[in-house]
């Protein structure tokens, strides 16, 4: 299976220095455009999506798709996942920069009429996170604290 995205950068700037470069560029997906830059820290723009946004992004919705899954098989209806997940940028062991971990907070509205212990809750993410994808492709500690 592959997965395809296309990057398109082009100079706007009259000289290319690192500091009157621009960081804009665009992340192309199946004809959807999506406005991207580096982080403001390296002198992006902050109206735009970064990598790192991307990155944490891409953990929270691929542990959601396959929470859903999960659930789905369990017999467990919801009717709505939000999560304000949060990616730590900072030096990992080799003294380099890069995203060592995210956590997930994940807030779960389930139907009405179905009742989740508090074991079977923990069961249904640790599941989603061993199916991750994304998760099982990083190095990146991924913590999940579901939000009441």
């Amino acid at each position: 299976m592959e997965h395809h995205a296309t990057i398109i950068w082009r100079r706007t700037s009259e000289t290319f220095t690192y500091d009157t470069y621009n960081r804009a560029h665009e992340w192309r997906f199946h004809g959807t455009a999506v406005a991207a830059s580096a982080a403001p820290d390296f002198r992006g723009d902050a109206s735009r999506v970064n990598p790192e946004e991307a990155f944490v992004a891409a953990l929270s919705s691929c542990h959601m798709l396959t929470f859903l899954a999960v659930a789905a098989k369990r017999r467990f209806s919801l009717d709505s996942y939000s999560d304000e997940a949060v990616g730590y940028l900072e030096k990992n062991e080799s003294g380099q920069l890069a995203v060592t971990r995210v956590t997930l907070r994940p807030q779960i509205e389930w139907s009405p009429g179905v009742t989740v212990s508090q074991s079977d809750l923990e069961k249904l993410h640790h599941q989603a996170h061993e199916g991750c994808f994304i998760a099982n492709s990083v190095k990146t500690s991924v913590t999940v604290e579901p939000q009441p």
